[in-house]
């Protein structure tokens, strides 16, 4: 028995190291397999897979392959940025050692594999950067009891963040940013006690931010940022000692920065920009000595910025930009000796500027749209911004005084902006220094004297903005030396002398105007070389000859040239005679034909037609060609639209049901808040009575839900113009968060494929346009009461603009007004859900009423933007002061209303355009600047007229009698 033991004892030490190489053997065929499997599922348009071969006992040399010294197994696969595309596939589950798993920067697609969870021993997973789509899928995490970090950001991921992360007890670092996932945010995130680092940014989730944050006493970094999150910021989240990074951004937070946050000792970097947050700037914020980056711009904060902000020994960069902040800067700011970056634009300080902006070594400073007043002082010839200073943008303040010399010291500058203010005095040579500068401002200023020939030293000039000064002389042709400029506007200035051949020599030209000056001359043949200019506009100088022929100026507006009498050409419908005769003389008796400047009274003279009057006809061709198009756009549809309205009723859920003898097209009801709960059912939005109203994109019916409370529905018309479901509802999410108070509540939407409805509050006393026409509603509006609603409407609009949206629609129908006599813009946001409408369709069908439509409406090389908007809601303040229609029809005339008021104002008698029935009952002194911010935001050209946020500023002023109104004259 003894020796059969025996005998098995040496068999089996003699088997062992047979058995041992088999299973080493294999280890090793399953990791070769794997990957074998994995590559051939995959496109590698760089080979930078060719050193892996199936002729490998091993694949451990191959490039991104490591594995571990003890085991001989793959524990790492990093293949980061190396262009390959495919699926995620099975084969991977054969390296089971395998610890990191890195894919990012790659084109991989498809659904994320659940079978990764099969590796038990992974760590890291990071498949960033890629096209990945679908769900995050539950199992992914259902064993994770190993993983420390995993990253899916920038990725197409759609959905909610799995139920299942949450038991992930050991992870560390979390990235789901940049993907489309919804829903709310996880509770069960909070008691990941180990986690480090959370980045859910630039995704759509929702809600409220759950309580328990300061359970993760580990956290160094939190970015919750471009989401859609409401509430309050996490009262408790000082307790998270050890926090370096902070980001909520871009989000719909309220309230103030909570109190414990004082406790964050260690936070480098708060950025909290785009909330509705409030409240003042705390005394506290010295206690975060550790801090960087602040960042609380784009929020409602008011009061005075503390002296303890000076604390801040390692503040690099602070942005307070568009907040309600008053007072001054502290000089305490001086003490911040690493400050790099100042940007408080967009406030209410005031007071003369910091003395210690230029002391310190700033690299940007932005004081923009503030109240500073004085002059800028740049007597120290040692001031460090000399050599640091890289862009100073000043503008729209009420700064005076001249432009010192010393500006040209600027050795590093590269943008210069001090627009919008009340400078005088001469432009200073010394700009010709700033010859690592691109972008030079000094347009809406008092300015005089002539362009320095110096400018040419300026070589590294790319926008030149001179306009609306009083600047004399030519234009020099020293210009012709900056050679990479793409703008050039010097309008309304007095400029005389010819226009330049030298600036055909700038090849990278975009955009010229040259307009309202005294310029003289034949337009240079050799501008045609310009073959990036998108604009030019020379109109209304003393210009003559025949235009240039060829490249941009065969398709140029007749508008870029007009008032140029003796300009001849196709363009202008003028031939040019083969020999020139005298030049003729339109108006003999003026005493300012070409010896001099006109004054702006005599230049409206010598336009026979108006500028607005000759937009209104041009407005009214695109109209005419407008509601033909979209005529024949209803007929495709009301049929269909008609008979799916019929067809459904409520079924109590969240859906309509169809009519039985349609095909199953059931319709989706949402309503942001409460339930859908209809009294008169889906009868009354075919109801006659019930239809409160008609614009352009449909009717507006009234109806009422059980609970007594009133509701407007829109019906849109223009089925065939709307984004399929999934924009359209985005869409309509998006304005469903837009919450105001002088803006229209969307409360929930409808949505069929042949039937779209957009369900608002109802505001019961109507529209603005009844309360100022209908004279037989019996409403007289006070003075105040229309002061309000200019300001209202100027803050609503503001609000939108801040949001990035452009109303499109800005007249007196589209303004209601509530019982407090408050006004709430409505209509916004209709045109993003109509992509199919181009710019002509919308001046006919958005902008339905003449009058309001912007000039760049009717030209195809001017890009729409917020000012379009101001420009409405100019024609809209002289409209609500005048009780006149924008555009009225006489028997044998058409009044343009904007033109009557600015003849009024020119000759002394604007008692004449206010609206008879105040019966003199209104301040004078609000009145006439009231008037002249109308003309100002209607002006003619966009980059004339103020954003809105200075609009409401002007107004406010305009309420308080102690401030100086010279910013309107």
């Amino acid at each position: 028995m003894l020796t059969l033991v025996m005998n098995l004892i040496v068999a089996l030490l003699f088997l062992f190291p047979l058995l041992f190489v088999q299973s080493l053997e294999s280890a090793f065929n399953d990791d070769v397999l794997g990957l074998i499997v994995f590559k051939a599922g995959l496109t590698d348009p760089q080979s930078r897979l060719t050193s892996w071969s199936e002729e490998d006992d091993t694949p451990c040399n191959w490039v991104g392959v490591r594995c571990d010294h003890n085991s001989n197994r793959v524990s790492e696969l990093i293949l980061d940025g190396f262009s390959l595309s495919g699926h995620l596939g099975r084969s991977l589950i054969r390296l089971q050692g395998l610890t990191v798993l890195q894919l990012s920067r790659n084109n991989f697609s498809g659904t994320i594999n659940p079978i990764l969870t099969q590796i038990p021993s992974l760590k890291v997973i990071d498949l960033s950067e890629n096209s990945l789509s679908g769900f995050i899928p539950e199992e992914l995490f259902q064993q994770c009891e190993s993983l420390k970090a995993i990253s899916l950001a920038n990725n197409n991921l759609t959905g909610s963040i799995p139920q299942s992360l949450s038991s992930c007890s050991n992870l560390e670092k979390l990235n789901f940013s940049s993907n489309r996932l919804s829903g709310q945010l996880l509770s069960g995130l909070w008691s990941l006690s180990s986690l480090r680092s959370l980045d859910l940014s630039d995704n759509l989730l929702e809600g409220e931010i759950p309580r328990g944050i300061e359970s993760l006493y580990d956290l160094r970094a939190i970015n919750l940022s471009r989401n859609t999150f409401v509430g309050w910021l996490p009262e408790n989240i000082g307790n998270c000692l050890l926090l370096k990074s902070v980001d909520f951004s871009r989000n719909y937070l309220n309230g103030g920065l909570p109190l414990s946050m004082r406790k964050l000792g260690l936070c480098r970097y708060l950025v909290m920009s785009g909330n509705l947050l409030t409240g003042e700037f705390p005394d506290w914020i010295g206690e975060m000595r550790s801090l960087e980056l602040l960042d609380l711009s784009g929020n409602n904060f008011s009061g005075r910025v503390p002296s303890t902000i000076g604390q801040l020994q390692s503040l690099k960069e602070v942005n307070l930009s568009n907040n309600q902040f008053v007072g001054s800067l502290p000089e305490s700011f001086g003490d911040c000796v690493n400050l790099k970056v100042i940007d408080v634009g967009q406030n209410s300080f005031s007071g003369n500027l910091p003395s210690w902006i230029f002391k310190l070594a700033l690299e940007s400073v932005s004081l923009s749209a503030n109240r500073y007043s004085g002059s800028i002082s740049l007597t120290n010839p040692f001031l460090q911004s000399y050599q640091s200073l890289r862009i100073l943008d000043l503008s729209s303040n009420a700064l005076s005084s001249g432009i010192p010399s010393s500006i040209g010291n600027f050795s590093r500058l590269q943008a210069l902006n001090i627009s919008r203010n009340s400078l005088v005095g001469l432009i200073p040579a010394s700009v010709g220094r700033l010859n690592t500068t691109s972008v030079v401002d000094l347009s809406h200023n008092q300015l005089s004297g002539i362009i320095p020939h110096e400018i040419g030293g300026a070589v590294s000039l790319q926008e030149l903005r001179l306009e609306k000064n009083f600047i004399t002389g030519a234009i020099p042709i020293d210009i012709g030396n900056c050679s990479s400029l793409t703008s050039l506007v010097l309008s309304q200035n007095n400029l005389t002398g010819p226009v330049p051949v030298a600036i055909a020599s700038l090849s990278n030209l975009e955009v010229v105007d040259l307009s309202f000056n005294n310029l003289s001359g034949n337009l240079p043949k050799e501008l045609t070389n310009l073959s990036h200019l998108v604009t030019f506009n020379a109109s209304f100088n003393h210009l003559e000859g025949e235009l240039p022929v060829g490249g941009f100026f065969n398709t140029i507006p007749t508008s870029s040239v007009i008032g140029n009498p003796s300009l001849c050409g196709s363009i202008v419908k003028h031939s040019c005679p083969a020999v020139h005769p005298k030049p003729l003389v339109l108006n003999p008796n003026s005493s300012a034909s070409n010896h001099g400047p006109l004054s702006p009274n005599l230049r409206h003279k010598r336009i026979i037609l108006s500028i607005s009057s000759i937009i209104a006809i041009g407005a009214a061709v695109f109209i005419a060609i407008g509601v033909v198009t979209v005529s024949i756009l209803n007929m495709h549809v009301r049929t269909s639209v008609a008979r799916s309205a019929a067809a459904f009723t409520f079924s109590g859920n969240d859906d309509f049901s169809p009519s039985h003898d349609t095909e199953a097209n059931y319709g989706k009801l949402v309503m942001f808040s409460g339930d859908p709960d209809f009294v008169t059912g889906a009868q009354a939005l075919l109801n006659k009575d019930c239809e409160i109203g008609r614009g352009g994109f449909g009717a507006v019916y009234k109806t009422e839900l059980r609970d007594g409370r009133s509701i407007a529905i829109k019906k849109l018309n223009t089925t065939s113009l709307v984004k399929c479901q999934e924009d359209f509802e985005r869409e309509v999410k998006k304005l469903g968060k837009i919450r105001h108070d002088n803006l229209v509540a969307l409360e929930g939407y409808y949505w069929t494929p042949s039937l779209q409805l957009l369900i608002n509050e109802y505001i019961p006393e109507g529209s603005l346009h009844k309360h100022l026409h209908d004279r037989e509603s019996g409403s007289c509006l006070t003075w105040q009461q229309r002061f309000k609603i200019i300001l209202g409407t100027a803050k609503g609009l503001a609000y939108l603009h801040q949001l990035n949206f452009i109303h499109y629609n800005m007249k007196s129908t589209n303004v209601l007004i509530d019982v407090s006599g408050d006004p709430k813009v409505g209509d916004f946001g209709l045109a993003r859900l109509l992509p199919a409408l181009d710019r002509y369709i919308l001046s006919s069908k958005i902008q339905s009423a003449l009058g309001y439509m912007a000039p760049e409406f009717a030209c195809q090389t001017v890009k729409i933007t917020e000012k379009c908007d101001v420009y409405g809601f100019g024609v809209l303040t002289l409209e609500i002061i005048t009780g006149k229609r924008p555009v009225e029809y006489m028997e044998d005339d058409v009044v343009v209303l904007c033109d009557m008021v600015r003849g009024a104002l020119d000759e002394g008698r604007i008692e004449e355009c206010i609206d008879e029935t105040l019966k003199g009952n209104y301040p004078m002194e609000e009145a006439i600047p009231v008037v002249k911010l109308g003309l100002i935001c209607a002006s003619q050209v966009p980059s004339n007229r103020p954003d809105m946020e200075e609009v409401i500023r002007i107004l406010e002023l305009i309420q308080c009698p102690t401030e100086s109104q010279e910013e309107l004259e």
